[in-house]
């Protein structure tokens, strides 16, 4: 049968007794009366019909059935404070393994670049990536932290930026360009092939999104239909870097295609930005040092992102 929550209680104190042959420093070591151990004592001994202690007005020493009870909880509760004592140095140095759900462009971005800076920050953290391109419950999934665009959180979520305001890109290799034209509005990409991307969480087309950059803000919506269909974002790069069509995907994620050349980007002024990619928590109470280590550093690299250079297209 369990044992009644009570009952621990008065059982801890006996042991404290017990081990201390005295109730005078056992109350003094937890910081409570003589008397209100001597009576938590009395009780359970009633509770456990038996004779624990034998105590005259200077001795105490244990019965038989004390000693073999202190045999049995003296591990028991060496092991519960060994346990307490790690998990509040857990509050202070960073250990043990984070589990973080995220996407795949943003596990590329954010986390891979920098898993080696940080696990050697923190050499006693281990990570967990669990890709997956749907949102996720992190707390019901048993995760510790997701990474998602902030628009697509609930708002009780407990989340930080840690990318800027990010542009979807729309980009094509210089000699798609220079064989098909250069598409200057949403409607010119009737004209063009347009590669797309299937989320494997829906099974639906990433629609592209615009707006009008005059004054009416007018929003497009545009459903690419060229020869081919993806649902992994570098294979989409590839193709796109072959010349086979036009890709859209997040403007850092092509930054150094643009920079070197190998990637042009169009329609930029139809592409405003929006915001960026957040570290989201279940909660900001207790929160455990791994994950406040994890929140501060992504921080960090997020400044370092802001001040990258950007890129004109060039056509």
């Amino acid at each position: 049968m369990p044992i009644e929550p009570s009952l621990l209680s008065s059982l801890t104190w006996f042991a404290h007794i017990a081990r201390n042959r005295s109730f005078t420093k056992a109350a003094t070591e937890m910081e409570v009366t003589r008397a209100s151990l001597s009576q938590h004592l009395k009780g359970l001994e009633q509770r456990l019909n038996v004779r624990l202690l034998n105590r005259t007005t200077r001795d105490i020493s244990l019965t038989e059935e004390g000693q073999r009870l202190l045999d049995v909880l003296q591990p028991a509760l060496t092991s519960i404070e060994l346990a307490l004592s790690e998990l509040g140095e857990t509050q202070t140095e960073p250990s043990g393994l984070i589990r973080i759900n995220t996407s795949r462009p943003a596990a590329r971005l954010i986390v891979e670049p920098h898993m080696g800076a940080f696990l050697a920050r923190h050499p006693k953290l281990r990570l967990e990536l669990v890709m997956d391109d749907g949102f996720s419950n992190i707390v019901s999934g048993g995760l510790d932290a997701g990474i998602r665009l902030g628009e697509s959180l609930a708002e009780h979520m407990v989340a930080v930026p840690v990318t800027p305001p990010l542009e979807m890109a729309i980009v094509g290799s210089p000699a798609y360009f220079a064989q098909h034209g250069v598409p200057n509005e949403p409607a010119d990409l009737m004209r063009h092939n347009c590669l797309a991307y299937r989320f494997t969480s829906s099974g639906t087309i990433d629609r592209w999104t615009f707006t009008s950059p005059d004054a009416e803000r007018r929003t497009v919506v545009f459903e690419p239909q060229g020869n081919a269909v993806f649902n992994d974002d570098d294979s989409m790069l590839r193709a796109a870097l072959q010349g086979v069509g036009l890709v859209q995907h997040i403007d850092l994620s092509v930054r150094h295609h643009l920079a070197d050349g190998s990637l042009v980007r169009v329609l930029r002024p139809w592409c405003p930005p929006f915001p960026g990619f957040y570290l989201y928590v279940p909660s900001r109470a207790q929160m455990p040092a791994k994950i406040r280590a994890l929140m501060d550093f992504l921080v960090e690299q997020r400044e370092k992102l802001a001040q990258g250079p950007s890129y004109d297209s060039p056509v």
